[in-house]
Order: structure tokens, then C-alpha cells, then sequence
């Protein structure tokens, strides 16, 4: 197949994926629904690289995602980054998780296993809800005599970021650090999280240094938290490398908040804009745990992931070349025809039958999300907390979201708690 030239790309009217203005409008939807059935192997061509495959079919994403000889997540094979080559030195971090294929991968993701294990997840829904409890008086207050709160920092931000406080092991008072560098690291493309290349270089200054000084202390006062996990891991017999650590720690800073903060702010605002699925939960509680994984196959907070073909093949009949890139849009796939019955109604009762097809919102195959766990327990403690104590609550004007193609993102979400 001929590719034109970066420079000579004309999309002639169709969809480039990869401009992410159409997520902060909301075209996405209906440009997938369109692309699932007549184009659901995509080629979008890149004016900044060769070009990639979109996969938008639920069955397409999920075999790829559990082919990892066929389809590589590696850093070497053009697998997912997290910053571009001009924002941090090589040295200075290593693969994430995310860029890596078996046996590499499961080795890396045994390091952390214990930290997700159920009974630990289990152990910890008391002091979420008591965090809940506490962020919900606060919201009481501002919201007070029908005042209009930012749900954002008040509730969806600052759950996770907690949580991933007590994972870490670190104070409560190191969140908003935490918090920024998380909305650096993933608002490449928005202006107001991501200022300049050299704010981002700062940030990631910031983090390393942070994550060394954790580095230092728990190799010499180990505890039960992830941190104490990764420095004291072993790989294939040898502890891991400062820079793998690294890159570790960023990406656990990024992962263990913006999937669960995002599936909060945009569970929210679905039970807003479907009022009739909230009276539905408010009817009948327990509903809760379908409502949470429709929440998160709704809002698809992880907007896609990618992929690198390691030989010749074909997906959905058509033909793949050898280092073709493959992305997936979990988006896309959530939203999928084929899997489910009407697909864009927002349903909180969809997974009360165990047949429904899984949500992708969390990833499939080898990388699917190790903290989904504790996302999903998060998720259902504070809507059920919520809706118990302010069953009126609502989002009260317009929503900022995040600028990007990769995050499904909202900034600002003004709420008030009665009617």
C-alpha cells in the first residue's frame, strides 16, 4: 500500500483521529458509529509521522489486545509514550509498563500485584469512605444556600489523589503536587495543563526528584506501600534500575488517578443528562456496582491505547504490514453495535446480567488496568455516599474539558447539590 508523504497528507474531508478538538466537541461518537460500519480498519494519515490504522470494532480490540506476539506494546516497536523526545533525556527514565511485551511485562507487573491484591483492596473501602465522608462536608459547605461548586478539585480530583497518597505512602499534603504533574503529563496537547516543553522538563524534575527521595527512604525503612514494592523488586534476579523506577512511578502517578478521577466527573454529569437512570439508582441501590462499569463503559476515560504490528497479518480482512502502527479506540469499541443493544443509552442497569459484554474503559488482555480494582471501589463508595446525601445533585452549567486524544478529560464541572 502507497502512503503519501507527510507533508502531501490531504484528508479530503474525512476524520483524522488524531486531532483532539473532536473529543473536547464530542464528534468522536458519531464519526465511530460511522467508521464501525463502513471503515472499522481506518488508515488516518499523520502530518508528523507515517501514519496509523484505527481499529474501532469491540472483537478487533479485544484480539489484538490479547496478541502481544502479533502485536507489540514495546517502546522499540513505536509502542505508547508518555512524553515526547524533546521534554526529558533518555537517561533519565525507562519504559513504562505500558511499553512492554511479555515475559518483560508480567515481570514488571508482578512488582506491584501485591499492592491490588482483593483482600488489600477490600481493607481499604472503610478509609475511602471515610475520605469520602469528609470531602462530601466540605462540598456541603461551599455548596451551601445553592451555591455552585467546582466538582473537580472539590471531589473527583481530590478522592484519587488521596488514595494514591495512601499507595505511595506519602502525605495527604503531597497531593496537589501529585495532581499537577499528573495533568502536565497527559495534557500534551492542552495549553493550559501543558504551558511549554520547559514547564513540562520542570515537572518531570520535580517528579524524579520526588520519586528519588522516596527511593532513598524506603531502601532504608521499607514498608507495605507500592513505593517499598518497587524498590526493593527484583527483575530476572537483579533489583530494578533507578530509570525504570522512574518511569515506573510516573506512570503510576498518571494511572492511579486519571481513570478514576475522570469516571467520577463523567459519571456525574451521565447520571445529570439521564436523570431517569438516576432516580432508577436512587430507586433501587442495589444497582450500584452495574451502574459503576456503565459509568466507565460511557465515559471511556482512556480514550484509546496503541500497538505495533511484528509481522505481516490482517485484522478484520484487512491487510496489515510488518510495523504498521494500530491504535485502538476504546471509545469506539465501547460504544460497539455488535455487543451491545443500543449502545447510546445510558443504562445503569446494563451489568446486573453477569453476559454482558465486559467494558473496555479499563483495557483487555495482558494490560488491562491493575488498579481497576480499586477504581471500581472508589467509583461505587462515593456514589453511593453522594446520591444518599444529596439525591438532587446535579451538574448546573457548562462543562471545560481536557484538550486531548488520548484522555477523556473534564477540567471544570460547576454542580449544585439541590434543585
Amino acid at each position: 500500500m502507497l502512503r503519501p508523504k507527510a507533508e502531501k497528507i490531504d484528508l479530503h474531508g474525512r476524520p483524522d483521529l488524531k486531532n483532539p478538538d473532536l473529543y473536547m466537541r464530542g464528534d468522536h461518537h458519531e464519526i465511530f458509529r460511522r467508521l464501525r460500519a463502513a471503515e472499522p480498519v481506518y488508515w488516518n494519515p499523520e502530518a508528523d509521522s507515517t501514519g496509523f490504522w484505527a481499529i474501532t470494532r469491540y472483537d478487533d480490540i479485544e484480539a489484538i489486545s490479547k496478541s502481544p506476539k502479533l502485536f507489540s506494546s514495546a517502546k522499540e516497536n513505536g509502542g505508547h509514550r508518555i512524553f515526547n523526545e524533546n521534554e526529558i533525556e533518555d537517561n533519565q527514565t525507562d519504559a513504562t509498563m505500558i511499553s512492554m511485551d511479555p515475559p518483560e511485562h508480567a515481570a514488571y507487573r508482578r512488582m506491584i500485584t501485591p499492592g491490588f491484591v482483593p483482600r488489600r483492596i477490600a481493607n481499604m473501602e472503610e478509609r475511602i469512605r471515610g475520605r469520602v465522608t469528609r470531602l462530601l462536608d466540605a462540598l456541603e459547605k461551599q455548596g451551601a444556600n445553592g451555591s455552585e461548586v467546582d466538582f473537580i478539585p472539590a471531589v473527583a480530583a481530590a478522592l484519587p489523589i488521596e488514595v494514591l497518597a495512601e499507595l505511595f505512602g506519602v502525605p495527604e499534603s503531597d497531593g496537589p503536587k501529585l495532581f499537577e504533574w499528573s495533568n502536565a503529563t497527559v495534557g500534551e496537547d492542552d495549553p493550559e495543563l501543558r504551558v511549554s516543553d520547559e514547564y513540562m522538563r520542570q515537572c518531570v524534575m520535580e517528579m524524579a526528584g520526588y520519586a528519588a527521595n522516596l527511593w532513598e527512604k524506603r531502601l532504608a525503612a521499607p514498608g507495605e506501600d507500592l513505593i517499598s514494592m518497587l524498590v526493593h523488586a527484583k527483575i530476572d534476579g537483579e533489583p530494578l534500575t533507578f530509570p525504570a523506577y522512574i518511569g515506573t512511578f510516573i506512570l503510576l502517578v498518571v494511572a492511579g488517578n486519571e481513570t478514576t478521577r475522570n469516571s467520577i466527573s463523567g459519571g456525574l454529569l451521565a447520571l445529570s443528562e439521564h436523570p431517569e437512570e438516576r432516580q432508577r439508582l436512587l430507586d433501587n441501590p442495589s444497582l450500584i456496582s452495574s451502574a459503576v462499569q456503565e459509568i466507565v463503559r460511557w465515559v471511556s476515560p482512556v480514550l484509546h491505547m496503541r500497538r505495533t504490528a511484528t509481522e505481516d497479518t490482517e485484522i478484520g480482512g484487512q491487510p496489515i504490514k510488518r510495523g504498521d502502527k494500530v491504535v485502538m479506540w476504546y471509545a469506539s469499541g465501547n460504544r460497539d453495535e455488535a455487543k451491545w443493544d443500543d449502545p447510546y443509552r445510558f443504562d445503569v442497569a446494563r451489568y446486573r446480567n453477569h453476559d454482558t459484554p465486559a467494558q473496555l474503559g479499563f483495557g483487555a488482555g495482558q494490560h488491562f488496568c491493575l488498579g481497576s480494582r480499586l477504581a471500581e471501589l472508589q467509583l461505587k463508595v462515593l456514589f453511593e455516599e453522594l446520591l444518599t446525601r444529596f439525591p438532587d445533585v446535579h451538574v448546573s452549567g457548562p462543562v471545560r474539558r481536557l484538550r486531548s486524544n488520548f484522555i477523556n478529560g473534564i477540567k471544570e464541572m460547576p454542580v449544585r447539590l439541590s434543585r
